[in-house]
């Protein structure tokens, strides 16, 4: 990420905001004028921008024009006086993201940067996007199916409908499919209708006006405007609320949407692509999803095989995952014996493509040796148990790759129980100290990031157990600030937490 350009004559606001700043772990730049800032932008960019409006030579208003004009996605935020109403309005109308009123309460300051932070790498991500579409491999009959069905599909706009099981690649078809269609050169836009908060998801896909609701502060794009003549995945669509089916089916029917808050009719020529693991006939028999969108949606499906329909792909899988975790840790790829690999092809692997990458991250983090054997695989798969917090993570349900819990750590059994035996209130160290040792040992990098996301996770959601969800009481509890948790449980996506 790039720092934060902080541009200001006044060398104590400088000092204070590089300060607070620093202390969220964000990287800054500083200049006393404007002058300096514009002719850095010649060499580089910053990822926010925070100017102060009034400076000898160059205004911060010059600034902000000279900025838009060459990078209109880069938020600045401009410092201005309370008394200085018509400077306020200038910034707002040469595109600023927000203004800062001096005196400004740090704490205010750097949730304002944040917002503006998280909106720059928002836009980045849309604008970029992956440098190239994941291979999709496969050498099954039911794999070379999906392979015709996107080669037929490679000159049309239609709207597709992609169904299959959790982890199974879904995105990746979806991705294929915009790659190989005449919008391929148009951003590609994923959305998991699942994953946003109701009450977030309609602001989410339409995006809102300034003061449409409670923190709209500024205009924001939703995602039919990011991809806008490009494709839009809408993953989990069966998990979308009722109401917003209705919006969604608009939108597709006439080709027009707006903003929450907004007035103005925005047109949106954006081919839509969904996905779900659900039986949406049933859904639709339920009355949880109207029908008459149930048809817009499919008007071409695409079934996704199960890894269990397709054993035979699992050995080029495995390689495949192994070269690429090993690309990302920077060491040299393991290999599996003939017998571990069939012995994989053997499972079920209900967590499909998603948990045998997984599975690969842990056995290059993990598995002692180059040559990988049975034994050397996690005792969930080789005992059979189900249902434990490992299977959950090799099924795709960490968030994080390389965040293992105890169970994969391979603790020491004698001092996992004498740990968990232990009744003095430092018991819980004992095992700290060994999962840490075993993550060190086995190579794995980042480790104190890692255990610390466990660590604050764990505080954080046994809070909010004992506060019943009030997450400014938890805040209080843990003695933090009630920024600190509200960016904290949406960095760790803990869910159940509710405004007291």
């Amino acid at each position: 990420m790039k720092p934060i350009w902080i541009v200001d004559d006044d060398e104590s606001i400088r000092w204070v905001l590089e300060k607070a700043l620093a202390r969220e772990n964000l990287a800054t730049k500083s200049f006393a004028n404007a002058r300096d800032a514009i002719a850095a932008l010649e060499f580089e960019t910053p990822q926010v921008l925070v100017s102060d409006i009034r400076m000898p030579g160059d205004s911060g208003l010059d600034l902000l024009q000279r900025v838009k004009a060459r990078f209109p996605g880069l938020p600045v935020i401009i410092i201005t006086a309370f008394s200085d109403l018509d400077s306020a309005v200038a910034a707002f109308q040469g595109g600023a993201f927000e203004y800062l009123a001096k005196p400004f309460d740090i704490d205010k300051a750097v949730e304002l940067i944040r917002r503006a932070l998280d909106e720059s790498l928002r836009e980045t991500s849309v604008e970029s996007g992956p440098a190239e579409t994941p291979e999709i491999l496969g050498q099954a009959p039911a794999m070379q199916e999906v392979f015709r069905a996107i080669g037929r599909l490679s000159q049309s706009n239609v709207t597709v409908l992609i169904t299959g099981e959790s982890g199974s690649g879904k995105e990746l078809v979806a991705r294929a499919l915009h790659k190989h269609s005449p919008r391929a050169a148009q951003p590609f836009i994923a959305l998991n209708t699942a994953a946003i908060p109701k009450d977030l998801l309609e602001s989410e896909l339409f995006g809102h006006e300034r003061g449409a609701f409670t923190g709209a502060q500024t205009s924001r794009r939703g995602r039919f405007e990011q991809a806008e003549g490009g494709t839009l995945f809408l993953d989990e669509i069966g998990d979308m609320p009722f109401d917003l089916q209705t919006r969604l089916l608009r939108v597709l029917s006439d080709g027009h949407f707006y903003r929450v808050g907004g007035h103005q009719p925005l047109k949106a020529n954006v081919r839509v692509i969904t996905a779900t693991h659900q039986n949406l006939e049933q859904r639709v028999r339920d009355g949880l999803f109207r029908e008459d969108l149930y048809h817009r949606l499919n008007v071409i499906r695409l079934r996704l095989p199960s890894l269990r329909e397709r054993r035979e792909d699992i050995p080029i899988l495995v390689r495949h995952f192994l070269v690429q975790s090993a690309k990302q840790l920077g060491v040299e790829a393991k290999r599996m014996s003939d017998a571990t690999v069939q012995f994989l092809c053997s499972l079920d692997l209900p967590g499909n493509v998603r948990q045998l990458e997984n599975l690969c991250n842990w056995i290059t983090v993990m598995a002692p040796g180059q040559t990988v054997e049975i034994k050397d695989l996690p005792l969930e798969l080789t005992q059979e148990q189900h249902g434990s917090g490992a299977a959950a993570v090799l099924s795709g349900a960490a968030s994080e790759p390389y965040s293992l819990p105890p169970s994969h750590a391979t603790l020491p059994a004698a001092a996992s129980a004498e740990a968990l035996a232990g009744s003095g209130p430092d018991a819980w160290l004992a095992l700290l100290e060994a999962q840490a040792a075993s993550m060190l040992s086995a190579g794995q990098q980042e480790v104190m990031a890692v255990l610390g996301r466990q660590f604050e996770s764990s505080l954080i959601r046994t809070a909010l157990k004992h506060t019943h969800g009030r997450k400014n009481d938890a805040a209080v509890r843990l003695g933090i600030g009630r920024n600190t948790i509200t960016r904290k449980i949406a960095e760790l996506g803990i869910d159940g937490a509710k405004d007291d």
